[in-house]
């Protein structure tokens, strides 16, 4: 499989980029784009659909190619993969719970190949990406190869989106479907905290939306440890910015624990969202963000990774919006080591919660993790049309 890693700071940038990359006969028949700004949505997919090439996209407010990142750029990862080895499925939420429309992605990717592999994305800060997990995974087994995360944007002005050649939602979920047999789905995820103090409990909760932890309120709760108060949030958003400096780490019997950071505030019953869900009952610690010496441990895991999975021809990382905030010029040096690598076409973007895989090839939703897939065509001497 050839893939190719284009930028632009525009969508005419992108489209000269397009093919200067095309004349050496390369033909891509796939494109996963990240892009910042909704409103060269329907100028980027005029580009490619001209060109007969699906998309993949989603928005961010940090986005990479292969190793360097900004807030400004289009990025795109293009790759010439036979039509028959992929399906791209689009949804929108509607009435309809995020379980339930994974689910149904789940069902076309169960129908359409023996062995399917899924990329996802989805808009909505307030999605519980854990829903997707289950949703696809109940239909396909937990076996099955799932990676992605949550679109992100610029903090101070939220609206997540997620697109494809004809589509285009705040509220949907979009999946890349891959055909496992052909095109080989590897990846792992890792990141890095370190619990302080006591245990707390979750004594109300409905799924990622906490109403109280030890009986208190938990915005109240979480404010008063983080050092903040209710006037410094300037809206329920902002809660979002906690995520470079706070989070909650969520204890699991017999499973490892697991890091879960807050995205809204409800200023009126003084619930908070989580971008992952925090069961009724469940143990927690606070977390205070490790230092920068978690760049080198999620580099020493991804080359321990490296040796067991080989190369890879394309890349896809997601990594979370908070370790971007928090590192700042640390990050492009994560993304250029985890690049050197494989040293293979990468894109990625900085989401609002992470998809991938943990050291026992269980999928799983993260928060301040880095996940990253690896593709790679298994009939690579076939020629592909």
């Amino acid at each position: 499989m050839q893939a190719k890693s284009i930028k632009g700071i525009s969508p005419e940038e992108i489209g000269t980029s397009l093919k200067e990359s095309m004349t050496d006969g390369f033909k891509p028949t796939i494109a996963i784009c990240f892009l910042p700004n909704k409103n060269d949505v329907q100028k980027v997919c005029n580009i490619f659909d001209k060109n007969q090439i699906a998309i993949f996209g989603a928005s961010a407010y940090g986005q990479f190619i292969d190793k360097n990142y900004d807030t400004d750029s289009i990025v795109v990862l293009m790759m010439e993969i036979k039509r028959e080895y992929f399906k791209i499925e689009f949804r929108e939420t509607g009435s309809s719970s995020t379980e339930e429309i994974a689910k149904s992605i789940g069902e076309i990717g169960k129908t359409t190949f023996n062995q399917p592999a899924f990329l996802v994305a989805s808009g909505g800060i307030k999605t519980d990406g854990e829903r997707i997990i289950e949703g696809i995974q109940n239909t396909t087994g937990k076996e099955t190869a799932l990676f992605g995360g949550l679109a992100a944007s610029n903090l101070d002005n939220i609206e997540t989106f997620v697109f494809t050649n004809s589509k285009f939602s705040t509220d949907g979920l979009i999946a890349l479907i891959l055909n496992e047999e052909k095109i080989s789905v590897n990846g792992y995820a890792t990141g890095g905290s370190k619990p302080v103090g006591m245990f707390h409990t979750i004594t109300s909760s409905d799924g990622n939306i906490v109403y109280t932890i030890d009986d208190q309120p938990a915005l109240d709760l979480i404010l008063r440890y983080s050092g903040k108060n209710v006037e410094d949030l300037k809206s329920e958003t902002d809660m979002l910015n906690l995520a470079s400096s706070f989070h909650i780490q969520l204890q699991r019997e017999n499973r490892s624990p697991i890091s879960r950071t807050p995205v809204f505030a409800n200023f009126n019953n003084k619930s908070v969202v989580f971008a992952g869900s925090l069961p009724k009952g469940s143990k927690v610690k606070f977390c205070m963000l490790p230092g920068f010496e978690v760049v080198d441990n999620v580099i020493v895991e991804f080359a321990n990774y490296k040796k067991i999975v080989g190369s890879a021809d394309a890349m896809i990382l997601f990594s979370c919006q908070g370790r971007e905030i928090a590192f700042g010029p640390w990050m492009t040096d994560e993304i250029q080591r985890i690049n050197q690598l494989w040293n293979s076409p990468m894109i990625g973007l900085f989401s609002f919660g992470e998809i991938g895989r943990n050291s026992e090839g269980q999928s799983e939703f993260y928060n301040l993790t880095c996940s990253l897939a690896l593709l790679k065509e298994i009939e690579c001497n076939e020629s592909t049309s």
